[in-house]
């Protein structure tokens, strides 16, 4: 039985299990952890009663996944990513983006594939013009930083790219990690934008703090790596778009897979605030984890919502469901709301993987097994 608090259920449909939701003019767009099915258009102009409207697929029906989706100014992007839990990709398969036009969200067209290296685009956002992406580049090892312009959807360009020290393979730079083709090393995570900088995620290589005021020529101006110390890889770094008693955050989550020692404790993947006032020396200032959520991968955080709205910030916490935290006081972080969905049909557990704002402030949480519901706050 669902349970809540501070928040009402508003909908719900039943739909193949997604790693992303985003909400743009009443129609949610759901990526999908398993292919052959990529991307799902659903229509909650009444929220409701949610209805299908379209399912994409993937020319593939394993080793392959499209989980993440992006949609700016009637354009949505989504990934092509080798993805190994659901089998062998096959030997000629290339990843990269998917570029559609969704001016009519019932007869979405595909405009573009953009091609990179053998394993694809990871995460990535997108604001209508530019996408900050996390591709893996032939000559390069594990994902790198890249900046692509999409003014013509149909002829992406490079506008530059970054990355770490010791990745760049086909330069002869060497690694100073282990065995960098594994799962436990430094890569890009998911880069996110605010003004001229760029926040981005760095796996087990902590975050790094790029300048893009140059965005052919971006530069690393800070990086900070706990990765180390607590065993767990940096998910997602949040800058905060707003101040907060006159000084600058930015909230990170780390998630809780492929740790990179053994007996990593999973209680120690949490969210992390920092003061990035300076953002050339960020600061750890506060964490937070749900009470009574340590013991289990499955009982971790994974994602903020990255539209903030406000100082109440929606934070997909796998199987404990959408959990808001209230960040105004950013040296105590506290849930102030939850909402625990009913498992999927197919699942005894539930696996919140996602969650996003729409505009007229409902939040939408996708499950990785199966199933999106629709809440608000109250």
């Amino acid at each position: 039985m669902a349970r809540a608090s501070g928040f009402k259920h508003v909908g719900y449909i039943d739909c193949k299990g997604g790693g992303q939701v985003v909400v743009d003019r009443n129609v949610a767009y759901v990526g999908h952890v398993m292919g052959p099915e990529a991307t799902t258009l659903i229509d909650v102009s009444d929220p409701k009663s949610p209805r299908h409207i379209e399912t994409l697929n993937l020319p593939w029906d394993k080793g392959v996944h499209s989980h993440k989706v992006r949609v700016k100014n009637e354009i949505m992007v989504t990934n092509v990513e080798c993805a190994s839990y659901t089998g062998k990709a096959p030997d000629d398969f290339v990843g990269g983006l998917n570029i559609y036009d969704v001016s009519n969200p019932k007869k979405p067209k595909h405009i573009k594939k953009w091609d990179c290296g053998f394993s694809g685009v990871h995460r990535y956002t997108f604001d209508g013009r530019y996408a900050y992406i996390s591709p893996c580049m032939d000559g390069w090892y594990q994902n790198i930083v890249m900046i692509l312009d999409l003014k013509d959807p149909s002829k992406p360009e490079e506008v530059g790219r970054w990355w770490r020290k010791g990745q760049w393979k086909a330069g002869g730079e060497i690694p100073d990690w282990p065995n960098p083709e594994g799962h436990y090393t430094p890569k890009c995570h998911h880069p996110m934008r605010v003004g001229d900088r760029l926040y981005v995620s760095y796996w087990h290589g902590g975050f790094h703090v790029l300048d893009i005021s140059d965005m052919s020529k971006p530069k690393e101006i800070a990086a900070l790596d706990w990765t180390q110390t607590y065993g767990w890889p940096c998910h997602t770094c949040l800058p905060i778009p707003f101040e907060i008693e006159g000084r600058k955050w930015m909230m990170v989550a780390d998630e809780c897979a492929v740790p990179n020692r053994k007996g990593a404790d999973p209680a120690q993947a949490m969210i992390w605030m920092l003061d990035i006032t300076d953002d050339t020396d960020p600061k750890v200032v506060s964490n937070f984890r749900v009470p009574g959520s340590a013991g289990s991968p499955l009982h971790t955080c994974h994602q903020p919502a990255e539209d903030v709205k406000g100082t109440e910030i929606p934070i997909a916490w796998f199987a404990y469901g959408l959990r808001m935290v209230d960040i105004s006081d950013p040296f105590n972080m506290k849930e102030v709301g939850y909402f625990l969905p009913d498992p999927h049909r197919s699942a005894n557990e539930v696996s919140s993987n996602d969650c996003c704002w729409d505009d007229r402030g409902l939040i939408y949480i996708i499950d990785r097994l199966g199933g999106l519901n629709i809440v608000e706050r109250v």
